[in-house]
Order: C-alpha cells, then sequence, then structure tokens
C-alpha cells in the first residue's frame, strides 16, 4: 500500500503541475481540497482521468469524486479495492 500511495503522490504531482511539491510534503491522511493540498474542481476532474487512464477506474457519478479525493490514503484504498489495471 506505502508503494501504491507514492505512486499516486508522484502522479498527482505531475499530473497537475504542482511545483515546489515533493512527495513528502504531501500528508497521507491531509486533505486534497480546501486547507490541506488547496486543489479545486479543475484539479478533481483531472484526478478523474488520471485515475481512468491509470488504474482503469471509471466514476459513475462525479460527485463520488467528493469523498474519494479526501486524502491520499482514501484514493489508495479505492484504487486498491477497484482497480482494474
Amino acid at each position: 500500500m506505502d508503494e501504491l500511495i507514492l505512486k499516486l503522490k508522484k502522479e498527482i504531482i505531475d499530473v497537475l503541475n504542482l511545483e515546489d511539491v515533493s512527495p513528502d510534503d504531501i500528508a497521507d491522511e491531509a486533505p486534497l481540497f480546501g486547507e490541506g493540498l488547496g486543489l479545486d474542481s479543475i484539479d478533481a476532474l483531472e484526478l478523474i482521468v488520471l485515475m481512468e487512464k491509470n488504474y482503469g477506474i471509471k466514476l459513475k457519478d462525479p460527485s463520488q469524486g467528493r469523498e474519494l479525493f479526501k486524502s491520499i490514503r482514501v484514493m489508495a484504498d479505492y484504487i486498491q479495492a477497484n482497480r482494474t489495471k
């Protein structure tokens, strides 16, 4: 699981072009939106695309993203349970 979490952090930094952010700067349990990493709704769309492209996960309901993107750990748990790639 730790390997997946690190991979996710690197992918998020890359996909969202988060300059001056390293995987160590992102806490596993920190919120991705708001006061945590500070992502916005455009970033959420990018995360949905990342999950579909890299892990074969299609969200049937975009509102799932709110729960799914609470933290890196929540994302990793969901990917672990639902990935097709």
